[in-house]
C-alpha cells in the first residue's frame, strides 16, 4: 500500500510512501524513508522532520526546498521543512480517508497490516488522530469490520452498563482466551480484537475520545461483572471465615504471584474458580513494558484475583455443610478446580501440571 506524494505550491516536492507488510508483530524498521534535494542524498534520520508514526514507513522524499548542507538540527526548525511535515499528514490522512470510503473491501484487506501505523499515528499527533477517528476500523473476533461511529451504536443496547457507560470487550489472543471470550458472545455481546503491541496506550487513547465508554479485557473479570447490568447481590462471609479462605488458597497456589481471594456469588453456570487479572493494572503493566514514563507500574509484582463461586455446585459440594472456610488444602476437588482455573490461564507447569494430570487420571477411573 503506497501514497504518491506531488506538490507545487507553497513549497516543491515530490516522493512515494509505502506501508510496509508487517510480517511480525514487532518487526518494524524505522528510517527508511529517504529524504533527497534535487536528487541529492540528505539523510535517512527523518525523525522530527516528517512525524513520528510516518517513520515506520518506508519511501522516498525529494524537494528542493530542502537545504542540503545544514545540520539536521537546523533542518528540524527550518519552516519549509515543517510545512512538509504538515502536509505529508494530510496527505496521508487524505488517502486513508478516501480508501476507506470508495475501496472499503480494500481498506479492510490490508487493515490487519495498516493497523498498527495508524494507531501509533493517533496516539502520537492530535491532528492526525482527529483525522482517522472517521475511517480507522475495529475488528471483531468474527473477522468482521467497524468503524467506530457505527460498532458504538451497535453495541449500545447490549453492552450499557448501569453507569450508561458503553463496554467494549477486547481480547488480545481469540485462541488463549476462547473460554472468555464465547462467555460474552453466550451473553449476546460482542469481542473485539486488539492484538498489536502499542494497545495498552491505544486503548487508553480511546476511552478519552469517546464519550461515556469503557473497554474491558474479556478475561479481566466474571462477564456478569464486566457489563454490570445492576448491583449484585454480595455473598456474606465473616472477617474471620475470609482469612481461612484467603489462607486455603494462599497454600493451594502456585507462590511467585500475589492473590486477592473473594468468595463471591457469580451464578451456578459460572466457573467454580475464576482467576482474573485487574484491567487497570495489567493495562499500566503492559504500558510500561513498552515504555511510557510508568515503570513504577512495571515493578509492581503479578497480582490476581481468585474468586471462589459460592452458587457453582462444584464448590457446594466441597464446602458441604460446614461450608469453604472448613475446607482444607488437601481436599483433591478443590485442587482439581483451581488447576483448571491456573490451566486455564496458562499458570500450571512443571511439577503441579504433572500432579493435575495424575489427580486427573485418578478421579476418571
Amino acid at each position: 500500500f503506497w501514497i504518491h506524494l506531488n506538490v507545487d505550491y507553497p513549497f516543491t516536492l515530490t516522493g512515494v510512501l509505502y506501508f510496509p507488510k508487517i510480517k511480525e508483530r514487532m518487526a518494524i524498521d524505522k528510517n527508511k524513508i529517504q529524504l533527497y534535494c534535487n536528487q541529492m542524498f540528505v539523510t535517512d534520520s527523518v525523525e522530527n522532520i516528517v512525524p513520528e508514526f510516518l517513520t515506520l514507513l518506508h519511501g522516498v522524499i525529494d524537494s528542493p526546498d530542502i537545504p542540503l548542507n545544514v545540520s539536521r538540527s537546523y533542518l528540524q526548525e527550518d519552516a519549509n521543512v515543517k510545512k512538509i511535515s504538515t502536509y505529508i499528514t494530510k496527505k496521508v490522512a487524505d488517502r486513508l480517508e478516501e480508501i476507506s470510503k470508495n475501496s472499503r473491501e480494500e481498506f479492510e484487506s490490508k487493515w490487519d497490516n495498516l493497523k498498527l501505523f495508524i494507531e501509533y499515528g493517533m496516539i502520537t499527533d492530535e491532528k492526525f488522530c482527529e483525522r482517522a477517528m472517521k475511517f480507522a476500523l475495529l475488528k471483531n473476533t468474527d473477522g468482521k469490520y467497524f468503524n467506530y461511529e457505527d460498532y458504538g451504536k451497535a453495541i449500545a443496547g447490549e453492552q450499557t452498563n448501569k453507569d450508561k457507560k458503553v463496554v467494549y470487550l477486547y481480547c488480545t489472543n481469540a485462541v488463549e482466551q476462547y473460554q472468555y471470550v464465547e462467555a460474552a458472545k453466550n451473553k449476546g455481546y460482542d469481542v473485539l480484537v486488539f492484538d498489536s503491541p502499542l494497545d495498552a496506550h491505544f486503548v487508553n487513547m480511546l476511552e478519552s475520545k469517546l464519550k461515556d465508554s469503557v473497554f474491558k479485557r474479556v478475561d479481566s473479570d466474571a462477564i456478569d461483572r464486566l457489563v454490570e447490568k445492576s448491583e449484585a447481590a454480595k455473598y456474606e462471609i465473616s472477617e474471620d471465615d475470609q482469612k481461612k479462605v484467603t489462607s486455603l488458597f494462599e497454600e493451594i497456589l502456585p507462590k511467585e504471584y500475589k492473590y486477592d481471594v473473594k468468595v463471591e456469588n457469580l451464578g451456578e453456570g459460572a466457573a467454580p474458580v475464576l482467576i482474573t487479572q485487574s484491567e487497570f493494572m495489567r493495562r499500566y503493566r503492559e504500558m510500561a513494558a513498552l515504555g511510557g514514563g510508568m515503570n513504577f507500574y512495571g515493578e509492581i509484582p503479578e497480582s490476581y484475583t481468585i474468586t471462589v463461586n459460592a452458587e457453582n455446585p462444584v464448590i457446594k459440594k466441597i464446602a458441604g455443610e460446614a461450608g469453604i472456610a472448613a475446607v482444607t488444602a488437601d481436599n483433591d476437588l478443590l485442587k482439581q478446580v483451581t488447576d483448571l482455573a491456573l490451566l486455564s490461564n496458562g499458570m500450571l507447569k512443571g511439577k503441579a501440571l504433572s500432579d493435575f494430570i495424575k489427580r486427573s487420571e485418578e478421579l476418571i477411573k
